[in-house]
C-alpha cells in the first residue's frame, strides 16, 4: 500500500472517530446558520474526493446518489447548484446510515484508484487537498458540535473529563521585543501549504512586542469587571453597533456561577473557567476591545510570523509538539519562558485583513474557488487550536473568519509599537 493510501486511511479514520460519540439526532441538527450538522460535515468531505478525484479519473464513473451532488456541494458554484447553508439541518434525509454507506463506497473506490494510479502526481496532489481539506473540516466538526451542545438547557458533554486542574491567575504578562525590518513571509519548503499561503514574499515590519503568552481567561474577566462591554470608546464603530444589536456581556460559551464568578460551556460540559488558560470563543471585535483596554493592540500577521519563526528556530522541538497527536480539546496554560502558546491552543487574532499576497494565482477551475473567492470582509488568525488536527499547524497557516465569528477556538496575542 503506498503512502498516500495509508495517509488517506488514517484522515478518514479519524473523522470516524470524532464522529462517534454522536448519536444520529446529534448528527442531524444544525445550530446556526455558520454551523453545519455532523453528518454533513461527514458527507461533504467525502462529496469532494467524489467530485474532484473520482468522477474525472474512474474509469465508467457513476455516482453514488446523483442527489448528493447538489446536497452536500458547500461554495463550489463551479461545480454547479449548492442546498442552502441555513438549510443543512432540514436534511433529515438522507439517513446518517446511507452517509455513513456514502463514505464506506467513496472510500473503496479511493482505495482502488489510488492504487492503480499511485504515480500521477497531478492525482497525487488533488488527494492531498481533499485530505487537508477533510481535516479542516474535523476542527469545523467539532466547534459545530459545541455550539449545538451549548444550545441544550441540560448542558450535555460531547466528551466527558476530570475538571480541568489549576485556579491560580499566572504570571503577569510579559513582553518580548523584536527589532523588526525586513521579514520573509509565507510558505516556505516542499511540504503541502494551501495557495493563500504563497508567494513567499518580503514585508517590512517596524520594531514590536508580542506577549510572551495568550492573553487568560483570568484577565479577560478583569476586562469585563472594568466594564469592558460597557465603554464604547475601546470599542470599533462596527463592533459597538454590533454588540448593541446583540446585547453582548461577556464571550461565547461564559455563563454566570450561581455563586458570583464565570463558567465556561465547553466540550467536556459546563467547567469553572480556568483562570491562567486561554480566553477563547471570541470575535474579532472583542480581541480588538480587549487590546485597547490593555493599552496595546492585536498584531499583524507579518509580526506574528516573524516572531514565531525565531522562536521556532531557536526550540524547532516547539513545532514539533504542535502536529503531535493529543487528545486534549480543551485549552490549556502553558508554562516556561520565551513566546509561547503559539499552537495548540487557540487561533489567535491578527489585525490583517485576509488578502492575497502579492503576485497570489488562484488555481483554476472550481478548486480555485476553495480560498481566493473569500478574500474580503474577513481577518486574518494565526497558529492553531486544541481542536486542530495533529500536523496542521505551520508558520504560513492563514485562517480567517468574519469579525463577528465567535464560534471557533479564537482568542488572542497583544502586541505593542515600539
Amino acid at each position: 500500500m503506498n503512502d498516500l493510501l495509508i495517509r488517506f486511511a488514517a484522515v478518514r479514520h479519524r473523522t470516524a472517530v470524532l464522529a462517534k460519540p454522536l448519536s444520529a439526532e446529534d448528527c442531524s441538527a444544525q445550530s446556526m446558520p455558520d454551523a453545519s450538522p455532523a453528518k454533513w460535515h461527514l458527507a461533504h468531505t467525502t462529496w469532494f474526493f467524489e467530485t474532484f478525484v473520482l468522477e474525472p479519473n474512474e474509469p465508467g464513473f457513476q455516482p453514488f446518489h446523483p442527489a448528493f451532488r447538489v446536497l452536500f456541494n458547500s461554495y463550489y458554484n463551479g461545480v454547479g447548484a449548492k442546498h442552502p447553508r441555513p438549510q443543512r439541518g432540514l436534511l433529515t434525509r438522507p439517513a446518517l446510515s446511507e452517509v455513513l454507506a456514502y463514505r464506506s463506497k467513496v472510500e473503496q473506490r479511493m482505495h482502488a484508484l489510488l492504487a492503480q494510479q499511485d504515480g500521477n502526481a497531478t492525482l497525487r496532489a488533488l488527494v492531498e487537498l481533499g485530505m487537508q481539506h477533510e481535516q479542516q473540516h474535523q476542527e469545523l466538526l467539532l466547534t459545530d458540535v459545541l455550539h449545538l451542545l451549548s444550545c441544550n438547557p441540560t448542558a450535555p458533554a460531547y466528551r466527558d473529563a476530570a475538571p480541568l486542574q489549576g485556579t491560580a491567575p499566572g504570571q503577569p504578562m510579559t513582553w518580548l521585543e523584536f527589532p523588526g525590518g525586513l521579514a520573509d513571509v509565507g510558505h516556505l519548503g516542499t511540504g503541502f501549504c494551501f495557495d493563500n499561503e504563497l508567494p513567499r514574499h518580503a514585508s517590512f515590519l517596524a520594531p514590536y512586542a508580542l506577549g510572551e503568552r495568550l492573553v487568560n481567561q483570568s484577565e479577560f474577566a478583569a476586562f469585563i469587571a472594568d466594564g469592558g462591554y460597557l465603554r464604547p470608546e475601546l470599542w470599533l464603530a462596527e463592533g459597538w453597533d454590533w454588540l448593541a444589536a446583540q446585547q453582548l456581556a461577556h464571550p461565547l460559551y461564559w455563563r454566570q456561577a450561581e455563586q458570583g464568578g464565570w463558567n465556561r460551556f465547553g466540550l467536556h460540559g459546563e467547567q469553572p473557567i480556568t483562570p491562567q488558560a486561554p480566553v477563547a470563543h471570541l470575535s474579532y471585535f472583542e480581541a480588538d476591545a480587549y487590546a485597547r483596554w490593555a493599552d496595546a493592540r492585536l498584531p499583524t500577521e507579518a509580526e506574528w510570523e516573524a516572531a514565531a519563526a525565531s522562536a521556532m528556530s531557536l526550540s524547532p522541538a516547539m513545532l514539533a509538539q504542535a502536529g503531535a497527536p493529543r487528545e486534549r480539546i480543551e485549552p490549556e496554560a502553558a508554562g516556561g519562558k520565551g513566546l509561547r502558546e503559539l499552537f495548540g491552543e487557540v487561533w489567535q487574532w491578527t489585525q490583517s485583513s485576509y488578502a492575497p499576497y502579492p503576485g497570489f494565482r488562484a488555481a483554476k477551475g472550481a478548486v480555485g474557488e476553495y480560498n481566493g473567492k473569500f478574500m474580503v470582509n474577513q481577518y486574518v488568525l494565526r497558529g492553531s487550536s486544541c481542536a486542530t488536527p495533529p500536523g496542521h499547524a505551520r508558520l504560513s497557516y492563514r485562517n480567517f473568519f468574519p469579525t463577528t465569528a465567535r464560534w471557533q477556538f479564537s482568542g488572542l496575542r497583544l502586541a505593542q509599537s515600539l
